[in-house]
């Protein structure tokens, strides 16, 4: 296939081409996809996410910024890319593009590709075909991709799913100390970052990250001994507990720049850390599975919702509604092929 081979070479625009298709859901584009599949694998997979205004976007404009200037052993720049999935326009349901307009700074660079998707009303913060779309720039061969969530708060722990590196954004005065911290969202953090440090506040909002983080993330409810050392810089690899990472939590100020050479250095450990074991294989098991059982659900729900009429459907929902059914029985019958 053209298309492809177009990709595999470097072409940008075959890329674009591909990733629209793939967020239309074009058959086309499921077949390239399916061809480009044995490629993936290689990139460095790393989530943003957060509440509103704490900066992600800055922070991932940096980050990228930061990775086209790092020159590795080998000698050349990785290439970059970053998915940034936005609010969905309410009257056109395309991606309000607010994250392109923070990362101008970036355009012109070869070596990164921006992509900005819609939610579409997908909850947890990404799009339904983001998957797909880190997987066909994996495979296109950039070796970092960033992924930033759209922004809805408490509820974005999709992105654990599918990144290998997962940081968490808080900033001073955005609220109540403890409201970033409901719904398990340290939980998935692999790094926490505290942007705009500047502020008034920032110790409160540091002491309060680490007081939640003892008290909610795993490693810690595990092995509470060790609580001290969440205290302590960045812990390498070999410092954490039993063999386990603790997130550590770093301070930037992402507007100036400031802090994100460290964070860099955190990735980069964290990133050890997963290839040093199995942690990096198993990550990718649960990410491929929970890809796997997406696709799975959504294809058994519309090969059955093909089998049925419209007609049966709206019956059962009409007595769903007034009460005659619950909807597990509704649901029941339906599957049974039984008329409600």
């Amino acid at each position: 296939m053209a298309q492809v081979d177009a990709i595999l070479e470097g072409n940008r625009l075959a890329l674009a081409r591909l990733l629209t298709q793939i967020e239309n859901r074009d058959p086309a584009g499921q077949v390239a996809m399916n061809r480009l599949f044995p490629y993936t694998g290689k990139a460095h997979l790393i989530g943003v996410t957060g509440a509103p205004g704490t900066g992600k976007s800055t922070l991932v404009n940096q980050l990228a910024r930061h990775y086209r200037r790092l020159v590795p052993p080998e000698g050349q720049p990785r290439r970059v890319a970053v998915v940034a999935v936005d609010p969905s326009s309410p009257f056109t349901g395309g991606a309000l593009l607010g994250d392109r307009v923070r990362m101008r700074d970036l355009a012109g660079d070869p070596g990164v590709f921006i992509r900005s998707m819609a939610s579409r009303g997908s909850l947890g913060g990404l799009s339904g075909s983001t998957a797909g779309v880190v997987q066909v720039l994996d495979a296109a061969g950039y070796e970092i991709i960033l992924i930033e969530t759209v922004g809805a708060g408490q509820t974005e722990v999709d992105i654990a799913r599918l990144a290998h590196t997962t940081l968490v954004i808080e900033a001073p005065g955005s609220g109540d100390d403890i409201q970033a911290i409901k719904a398990g969202i340290l939980e998935i953090a692999d790094i926490i970052v505290i942007n705009k440090a500047d502020r008034p506040g920032v110790q409160a909002t540091e002491r309060a990250l680490r007081n939640n983080l003892l008290l909610g993330h795993p490693v810690m409810r595990k092995y509470p001994h060790h609580q001290v050392v969440i205290a302590e810089p960045a812990p390498a690899p070999a410092e954490g507990v039993n063999g386990l990472w603790i997130p550590p939590i770093l301070k930037v100020i992402a507007t100036e720049g400031s802090g994100i050479v460290e964070l860099a250095a955190a990735i980069e450990r964290h990133h050890q850390y997963l290839v040093s074991g199995w942690e990096w294989q198993r990550r990718e098991e649960e990410r491929l599975q929970s890809e796997f059982d997406n696709l799975l659900q959504e294809n058994l729900v519309e090969s059955w919702r093909s089998r049925i009429t419209d007609g049966l459907y709206q019956q059962a929902l009409r007595r769903v509604v007034a009460r005659d059914l619950s909807p597990w029985q509704a649901v029941q019958l339906l599957l049974e092929g039984t008329p409600p």
